[in-house]
């Protein structure tokens, strides 16, 4: 496996499983992919590259939004800007990155102000639907919640998780 363009800021088209955002999406009944291409996109309302979602109004996006941003250097302004959305109560919006908890970024926005499930393994992403190796990184779901400041019952989107061990390694 070639990590340095599989997880480099050089390449950055990686897709989340289908079957494991299949799964997330029962749990959250998702509105909104906010970092999309128009082959890889989750939900029938995303936006793309072109649309430049770092731009973009995400507090008026209705229901709720999923995100696996670029995970180059860039990586911090997406989760600050998650962090910063005012969400309407009950809405939440669910991302998908790397557990890289020593970094400032989780310090700053993360810890304390989202609920956190730690992945166990490693996630195979796809690339054109096609699932590749492991990731060489372990991942999370972060979520923040309209109306919570962190935390709430998690029990049954974690238990939603542990069926993903056929997309893990």
């Amino acid at each position: 496996m070639n990590n340095d363009l599989m997880f480099s800021t050089k390449k950055n088209s990686w897709e989340t499983p289908n079957q494991f955002f299949e799964m997330l999406n029962k749990q959250h009944n998702f509105n909104w992919d906010l970092a999309a291409s128009n082959r890889n996109a989750k939900c029938s309302k995303y936006y793309t590259k072109h649309d430049d979602s770092l731009k973009q109004d995400w507090s008026k996006c209705e229901g709720n939004l999923f995100l696996n941003p670029p995970y180059g250097r860039e990586l911090k302004k997406w989760v600050k800007k998650a962090a910063e959305t005012r969400l309407s109560l009950g809405q939440q919006l669910v991302m998908l990155i790397p557990a890289r908890t020593d970094t400032s970024y989780w310090h700053d926005y993360i810890f304390g102000k989202a609920e956190i499930i730690f992945l166990r393994g490693r996630l195979k992403f796809e690339l054109n639907g096609v699932s590749k190796d492991a990731a060489p990184f372990p991942s999370a779901l972060v979520t923040y919640e309209g109306g919570k400041t962190h935390g709430g019952s998690r029990s049954s989107l974690h238990s939603t998780i542990s069926q993903v061990s056929a997309f893990q390694r």
